[in-house]
């Protein structure tokens, strides 16, 4: 790939870079990985080697680590990736979610080395399923993740991965981070909502323009233009996302599950869709014991003690 004069230079895979504890929960519950054959069971482990997940006060950590290769994404750690979601979003001992990586990387997007021959013969829908498959099925489980997710973007996010990032709720960037849509680099279509994702966050102009050239963002140019919640130094990541995290988890869960929803939908439908959608949210919210005890303590001036229920 050509880098630009806008544009950081990205080590090659096969670095030795070794992992960054910084971007780690401080403490926190392995998650076992599934069992089977010796084989199976090997690739299992490796899988879990190259995605963590931790558990910590009601927060889970899914935390890319191959930093060698800037955290690119194998169909094995995309898989890896998507089942962790989803037990996240069912594990009601899960009440919010951080997204990051080890090195310098936050994730060079999908690792192409192994798709880098064409076949003899392209049967044609192969790509369309392909893509369905993958980089939306991974995409999707971060837009319906039921529970607040919040990626710390420690360092370069570059096509999938720059999406990857996009698709969570809250983004926080370290100082260093750098956002690049590296399609067109490569004479490729976005993939993984990209055209879907950027449009909604900064407008249609400002998503050709990043599309079109795929120049480097930096964290604070894409602060500015709204991609970024925040932009913090380095070595202020990790604990800027715990304490966001932390305020996320002692919240509201299922409320914040329909807010969620209600917003990521707002954009697809007209204001007759939205609001049905908003009234049967409030609907099922008001069963929640969550929004009874909110009223509750509304009404007896105290601070609520949410319990994720």
């Amino acid at each position: 790939m050509t880098v630009s004069p806008h544009e950081t230079p990205v080590d090659p895979p096969g670095s030795t870079e070794p992992a960054t504890p910084a971007t780690l929960p401080e403490s926190g519950k392995p998650v076992a990985g599934s069992t089977g054959s010796a084989e199976g069971t090997e690739l299992a482990e490796s899988a879990c080697s190259l995605v963590l997940h931790t558990t910590d006060n009601g927060v889970a950590w899914i935390t890319l680590n191959r930093p060698g290769a800037l955290n690119a994404i194998t169909p094995d750690q995309r898989e890896r990736l998507i089942s962790l979601l989803d037990q996240d979003s069912a594990d009601p001992g899960v009440r919010a979610v951080v997204i990051t990586a080890t090195g310098k990387g936050f994730c060079a997007g999908a690792d192409l080395r192994a798709a880098s021959t064409a076949p003899a013969e392209r049967v044609p829908g192969d790509v369309a399923r392909t893509i369905r498959r993958g980089a939306q099925r991974l995409i999707s489980a971060v837009l319906d993740c039921e529970k607040p997710v919040i990626a710390a973007v420690n360092g370069t996010a570059a096509g999938l991965g720059a999406h990857l990032a996009l698709a969570c709720d809250l983004v926080l960037a370290a100082e260093s981070a750098r956002f690049i849509e590296v399609f067109v680099r490569r004479g490729l279509v976005p993939d993984g909502g990209g055209a879907y994702l950027l449009p909604r966050l900064v407008g249609p102009q400002r998503a050709k323009e990043l599309l079109f050239f795929g120049d480097a963002l930096s964290a604070v140019e894409a602060e500015r233009l709204g991609l970024v919640n925040r932009v913090v130094p380095g070595t202020e990541l990790a604990t800027t996302a715990r304490s966001w995290a932390a305020r996320l988890a002692t919240g509201p869960t299922r409320t914040l599950a329909l807010t969620k929803q209600l917003l990521n939908a707002s954009l697809d439908g007209d204001r007759a869709a939205a609001f049905a959608a908003e009234a049967a949210a409030q609907e099922i919210n008001m069963t929640t014991a969550d929004a009874i005890e909110g009223v509750a303590s509304f009404a007896q001036r105290r601070s609520p003690a949410f319990r994720g229920r």
